[in-house]
This record gives C-alpha cells, structure tokens and sequence, in this order.
C-alpha cells in the first residue's frame, strides 16, 4: 500500500520556508490597511493633541485659580470697607453728641443749688440719663479716671500736683470726662495727676 503524501512543503527546504516566511511578515499590512509608519505618525500627532489640550487646561486652570484669588480680594476690601463706613460713621455721630452732653453736664451743676424746683432737677436728670444710655446704645463709654493710674493713650494730663496722699502716677481728680468706642478713643479725659511730693 502506497503512502499518500499531500504535503506541499515535501520539496521545499528549511531555507526556503524561512525566506518565504520572512518575506510574508515584511510585506504583511496591519488589518486596518495602515502601515507601521502611519501608525507611528497618528501615535505623534495624538500625543501632539494631548499636550496642547493639558497647555489649554493648565492655562485655564491657571486663569481659574487667579480670578478666585481676586475675587477673594474683592470681597475682604469690601467687608473692611463697609466695617470702616459703619465705624467712622459712628464715630462722628458720637463726637457731635459729646459736646451736647457737656452741656447736659454743666446744666446738671448748675442745678444743683437751686432747692425749689426738684421737677426742673427730674426732668433735666431723665433727659440726662437718656442721652447716655442712646450713646451707650451706639458703643460709646466714659474712661475711668480717679483712683486710676495715668495712662497716656485714654488720659491728658492737664495738671500735675506733688501730694503724699496718693502714689504716684494716680489719677486725683477728672477736669473733662473723656469717651472711648472699644479702644478707641473719641476723646481723652483731662485729669489732674499726682507726683511726687
């Protein structure tokens, strides 16, 4: 019994398989009709398309983060304004009626030796004590003067006398109150100081 041998490579040796092998792996294109080369040109060119669109996004990124940072600005400048307007507004507000209280001060000793008319002592005493509670109302308080030890940023002294009777530095009497809003001070209290004797 013959053998049958349908093997089409019976007559071809290993050198010519390699050769036919090599030449089918060099002339053999990609499935979707692209060449090595023109695979390598689309892999640049989508690489090209990548960092101008991460230079894109940096650049409005960079935008984004200067504009919050502005208007962060902004917006503090605002809140100091408008704490300033509200303040100083104040503060003016308050000066105008210091003097109207010094008034309401004098009227009050001048009252004092008058013995016959206790209504006109009442009433002036009412409107008296309402105008320091409305400035009260608007933050505005007296500096503390006797018995306190000279402090040069709320007082002014205006009189210095030498005395053994309080230390030295102590505040012995107030010629003028003085106002303050917070730490502010509106006014300074002139005062009369003790020194060494």
């Amino acid at each position: 019994m013959s053998k049958h041998n349908n093997n089409p490579f019976k007559n071809t040796s290993s050198e010519d398989i390699d050769k036919i092998s090599e030449d089918t792996i060099q002339n053999k294109e990609p499935e979707d009709g692209k060449t090595a080369a023109d695979q390598t040109k689309e892999e640049q060119n989508q690489t090209t398309k990548l960092d101008e669109l991460q230079k894109k996004y940096d650049d409005l990124n960079q935008q984004y983060i200067r504009l919050a940072a502005d208007f962060d600005n902004f917006r503090k400048r605002q809140e100091q304004e408008r704490e300033n307007l509200l303040k100083f507004g104040t503060e003016n507000a308050l000066k105008k009626l210091i003097e109207v209280l010094d008034n309401f001060e004098r009227g009050k000793k001048a009252l004092e030796s008058v013995e016959d008319c206790q209504q006109v002592k009442d009433s002036f005493d009412l409107i008296h004590k309402q105008t320091i509670e409305t400035l009260t109302k608007l933050g505005m308080e007296a500096i503390e003067t006797e018995g306190q030890t000279f402090d040069p940023n709320f007082h002014e002294a205006v009189m210095r006398t030498p005395t053994s009777d309080y230390p030295e530095h102590t505040i012995i009497n107030e010629l003028q109150k003085g106002y303050k809003v917070g730490e502010k001070v509106l006014r300074p209290a002139l005062v009369n100081v003790a020194t060494e004797a």
